[in-house]
């Protein structure tokens, strides 16, 4: 028997394997974690240095970027239970593995271009540069949690629902939803400054 079957496999909030879990943007895929822990939490070991970030569990990252609005800042715990319950109601209605669904949201919602500002004498002249695929991906959980934050603060949708449907949406790469919507209109501006 060998040493892969007898170990016994650590799954995410004791549910969600990330073994099955493929990523289909391969510019993305070296910065998108998927090494597995039961509860994902890493107590800033990997935020020392500027690439860490990168060896860091994807669904991590989401979870420290819910924390910084001013009503979770610092509140881990809470964070973890909104990720928690928005997989469960993702489960739900996608039949599909939701770490697989989140890693789809993160491509679909990192702008692939953007704009960068040259100064030439005294006038500042918008220039269009390609994303890199670290920036891309922060960009992206970013830009999630802001659409997540946009939909549920003073409303009464609670936010592991509000969470669910923009991982959701993301996933099924939808205009409508607050992160692609974003990802458009700055691809769109680049676009505009080539």
């Amino acid at each position: 028997m060998s040493e892969e079957a007898s170990a016994p496999a650590r799954l995410l909030f004791n549910r969600w394997d990330t073994s099955e879990v493929t990523i289909r943007d391969p510019g993305i895929a070296r910065y998108v974690n998927l090494n597995s822990m039961i509860v994902p939490h890493s107590c800033g070991r990997l935020t020392r240095q500027e690439f860490h970030k990168a060896n860091m569990l994807i669904v991590e990252r989401l979870i420290n970027q819910l924390m910084r609005t001013e009503a979770n800042t610092g509140k881990k715990q809470l964070a973890i239970r909104i990720v928690r319950d928005a997989f469960e109601i993702v489960h739900q209605k996608t039949k599909k593995n939701p770490i697989e669904v989140l890693c789809d949201a993160v491509a679909n919602a990192g702008p692939r271009e953007e704009t960068v500002r040259l100064k030439y004498g005294g006038i500042n002249v918008p220039k269009s540069v390609d994303t890199a695929p670290m920036r891309r991906v922060n960009t992206a959980v970013g830009l999630i949690a802001a659409g997540v934050y946009a939909a549920s603060h003073k409303k009464k949708k609670p936010v592991a629902n509000a969470l669910a449907e923009e991982l959701i949406a993301a996933a099924n790469g939808d205009v409508k939803c607050y992160s692609v919507a974003k990802r458009e209109e700055r691809e769109r501006v680049a676009k505009s400054a080539r």
